[in-house]
This record gives C-alpha cells, structure tokens and sequence, in this order.
C-alpha cells in the first residue's frame, strides 16, 4: 500500500502536466469563413458608372482629350442645327412640328440638346474605360520627362531653318531659270526667260 501511493500521485502529476486536449482557449480574431461550406466573403464596394476611374491622375491629357471631343461635339451640332433648316422646310415636316407645337427654332435647339447628350454620353463612356485612362496615363507620365529645348535653343533652331528654306528658294528658283531658259533656246518653250528681250 505504501508503494502504490507514491505511484499513484506521479500518475496524477504528469497527468496534470499533460494539456487538456478538450479545453481551446478562445482565438484572439474571428476565423475565416468557410469557403468550401459556402461562406460568402464581401468584396469591395463596385463604383458607380459615373465614377471617375484613377482620378486625380494624367489630368493634362484628360483635359486634352476633353477639349477634341467637345470640339468635335460643337461643330458636329452646329452642322445638324444648320442642316436641320432645309430638313423642316419640308410641307410635311413643318406641319408635324406644328402639331406637336416644335415650331422653328425650338425643334433644332430640342434636336441639337439630344444630340448633344447622346454624344457626351458615348464620350464618358469611352473615355472612362480603364484601357483608354491607363493609355492617358501613360501618356502624360511619358510627356512629364520629355526634356524641353531652352529659349536660346529654340531661336537658333528657328534661324537656322528659315535659313535652309530661303537657300532652298533661291535654289530651286535658279534650276527652274535655267531649265525654262535651255527649253527656249531648243524651241520647246515660245515664251522667253525674263533676261531675254522679246522678238517683235
């Protein structure tokens, strides 16, 4: 009996050494969801259609961009506005207008106001695609390290070509005199060059 005790009590002393496999302490953050169980994990909220893509980001070839499109937009509503005269000139067309109460000019202007719309609809739309704003992008990142020429550069330059294009002149004005003069003197031309007097 005396034997048994000691060995009973180291029994009970490793087995409290021992971790109780039943017993998890409580994690310090939530577990991930189970994917495989069907667990759905919330992505990041989609952007509206008529959010900006990478604002704040190639502005100057944005707003270069803009400015050719608007440009073109104006001249394109300036051609229906003024086509569109002729258009309702037409008997059957004036009296439709009348019934709907779009005399002239407020039938070209309704007309041109929806175009218009359309237009710059399809310009957002293209111009936001993220493709066509990475290319911009690009683009303006690649105009930031173009090294521009100096002023004195510039004016030299610009001397030197005036130059070359007046050297040029004179050049080509002398093979054209001597030409139109060869082709006198074989009989293919009747008139003379300026140097030569004319023959009464």
């Amino acid at each position: 009996m005396q034997d048994s005790q000691p060995q009973d009590q180291a029994a009970a002393a490793a087995k409290a050494q021992q971790p109780d496999k039943q017993h998890k302490p409580p994690p310090s953050y939530p577990p991930p969801p189970d994917r495989t169980a069907g667990g759905y994990v919330p992505g990041p909220p989609k952007p509206g259609y008529f959010a900006i893509y990478k604002k704040g980001q190639g502005y100057w070839t944005r707003m270069g961009t803009v400015a050719g499109a608007a440009l073109i937009g104006l001249l394109t509503c300036d051609f229906i506005f003024n086509e569109f005269d002729s258009f309702a000139a037409q008997q059957s067309v004036r009296s439709y207008l009348s019934r709907i109460h779009l005399q002239e000019p407020r039938a070209g202007y309704l007309l041109v106001l929806v175009v218009g719309m359309v237009y710059a609809l399809i310009v957002y739309h293209y111009l936001n695609k993220p493709h066509n704003v990475d290319f911009l992008i690009a683009t303006d990142s690649e105009m930031k390290r173009v090294n521009w020429t100096s002023k004195k550069d510039l004016f030299g330059s610009t001397r030197v070509v005036i130059a070359f294009m007046f050297i040029i002149a004179v050049v080509l004005f002398l093979y054209d005199l001597f030409f139109q003069t060869v082709f006198w003197l074989i009989g293919v031309l009747k008139t003379p060059p300026p140097f030569f007097p004319e023959k009464h």
